[in-house]
Formats: structure tokens, sequence, C-alpha cells
């Protein structure tokens, strides 16, 4: 299955969210899209081109677009919120906890610009917590897609969803090596690559760095079941525990702060179902810095030989646990 998995160019996972926007503005029309003045950077052009009627410029006011969101939810509308990640979550938390999710507002809050691949804006910029705070909210979903195919399908599926949503993407153009067509299904993983050695896990972004790493350990006769994890919340428990209870130990691949993440949520369900030797990959209790997408992943240890030797070290603990 590795073999199978190849690049086939590369667009940001930004673009696949403009792209499932506008598909799904076409399909439904209660859909609305809001923006707090970065249309271009959310790829927001055709959907308001076809629907201006249906499309809100709030300006620098993330907090009244929150607001604003959850009114029109309450009139039946479907709105899209659409702004950098860390607008998106840490500057209108109370908001978002409040109007959104208290009384489980039907809203989308769609955010650009997530982790350290944001790259030259810093560690302003650079939101590293927005899974862990977005997926403590009573009834939120938490998404978090791998590249344009799976990005564009999971606009497009959140907007069928009852319920509010947080749903993360990115700057960089990104290599695209998911299904096109695929289903994509909410709150379930996706198996990648079968094995029997070591389970890795990963989310977003890293997803392509399991997969040259899988493919790297591979090499050396390790091998490896690779599990797609795009959505967070809720978590696909039961794909985890039948991937775990084959290879005895995990690894957690995330653009994420190491609390409360993608690895703090497998390592809650493995505590209580299934404990066994677990390794994160993930920024261990940091901020970003200003830099080039691959140069702070490698820094801030999110790329793929970090995944590899995190796989090692893991191995290593399980052989002594046996």
């Amino acid at each position: 299955m590795l073999d199978q998995i190849i690049s086939r160019g590369k667009k940001a996972t930004r673009d696949g969210f403009g792209a499932g926007l506008h598909a799904i503005g076409q399909q439904n029309p209660d859909v609305v899209a809001l923006c707090a003045d970065l249309i271009g950077s959310l790829k927001m052009q055709a959907f308001i081109k076809d629907f201006p009627e249906r499309f809100f410029q709030v300006g620098v006011a993330e907090a009244n677009m929150m607001g604003i969101a959850a009114g029109l939810a309450t009139g039946g509308k479907i709105p899209f919120t659409g702004t950098f990640a860390n607008f998106s979550t840490g500057r209108v938390y109370d908001q978002i906890r409040q109007s959104i999710a208290y009384s489980h507002k039907n809203v989308k809050v769609c955010a650009s610009h997530a982790g350290v691949t944001l790259g030259e804006d810093g560690a302003t910029h650079q939101i590293l917590e927005d899974i862990g705070l977005m997926k403590m909210l009573p009834g939120f979903t938490v998404i978090n897609p791998c590249d344009y195919h799976q990005t564009k399908l999971a606009t497009m599926a959140i907007a069928e969803h009852d319920g509010p949503v947080y749903l993360r993407f990115g700057r960089p153009s990104w290599p695209m090596f998911t299904d096109e067509n695929a289903k994509f299904e909410i709150g379930k993983a996706i198996l990648m690559n079968e094995g029997s050695d070591v389970t890795i896990i990963a989310t977003g972004h890293l997803v392509w760095k399991a997969v040259e790493a899988a493919k790297q350990l591979a090499q050396e006769g390790i091998s490896v079941e690779l599990i797609n994890i795009h959505t967070i919340k809720p978590l696909d428990d039961e794909a985890i525990l039948d991937s775990v209870s084959k290879t005895r130990c995990v690894v957690t691949a995330e653009e994420h702060q190491r609390h409360g993440g993608l690895g703090d949520s497998v390592a809650q369900l493995l505590a209580r179902k299934m404990p066994v030797p677990m390794e994160y990959v993930a920024v261990n209790d940091s901020f970003g810095e200003s830099g080039k997408p691959d140069q702070l992943l490698a820094k801030y240890g999110l790329d793929t030989p970090n995944i590899v030797a995190a796989a090692q070290n893991v191995l290593k603990r399980k052989a002594v646990r046996v």
C-alpha cells in the first residue's frame, strides 16, 4: 500500500477549503460565508463571485464575526467563518464558547495558517494550541485534514453535519496524495497502510511526513501500520484500538503543541483501554518563530527523521516490555 501513496503535485490545504466552500455553496443555498478581512488568504473569491448576497465582510472584527455567525445559524443559515487559526480561536474563544458552543449553534469555524508551516509570519500567528482549545468545547467537532483533496471533501462534509465544527488547514503548498473522489466520513480514520510492528497515527500536514517515514522504516524491515486521523474529535477509538492491539506500540504525529493535541487524545484512550508504549511527535512546550516551513518543521522536531526516530524508540521500549 505504501508504494501506491505518491504525491501528485502540490496545492495548499487552504485552496481545498476555497474549492469546497464554492462547491457546497452551489449545492446548498443556506450556506453563507463570513470573513475578517482575509478573503485572499482564505481563498473565498470564487464563492463571493457567484454568491455575493451570501457573503459578509466583517473587517478586522473577529469577535463580531462569531456573534454574527451565531445569529445567522439561529435563523437557519449554515455560516462558514474564515480567518487565520490564531484569530479563529484564541482571539475569540469567549464568543465561540458563549454564543456558539453553549447553545450548539450550527457554525463552521474555518481556520487557515495554522502551525509552524505558516512560516515567516512568526510565533504571534503560528498558533499551536488551537486543537486543544477547540476540542475541549462540549459538542464541538474538530477536523484537521492532510492535503488539498481531503480539505475540499471535509469542507463539503461539514456543511451536512448538524452542529459546530472547527476546521483547521494551512498556508503552504503541500503534496496531494489522497483520493479526490474518496468519501469523507467525519469521525472515521483512514487506514493508509497495514503493518504489524508499530502504529503511526498522524494528522494534518504531518500525514505526508508520516508516509515518508513509513517508507523509510519499511526499507529497514520495520512494518508500519499508518493511520490518517483527520477528525480529532470525535476520535475513531475503534480504528486506533484495532491497530494497537496488533502492533502494541504507537507514535502520534501532529503540527501542534504536545499538550492538548491529537497525542493527548490517543493517550487518554490507550490509558483507559490498552496501555502500550507511546511516543509523541509534536512541539514540546514552545512557541514558533519566523522561517521557511520545512526548516521550522525540522527545528521543532516535526519532520520525517523525527517520526522515524520516534518509531525506533517506541519499538525499543516495546522490546523491553516483552
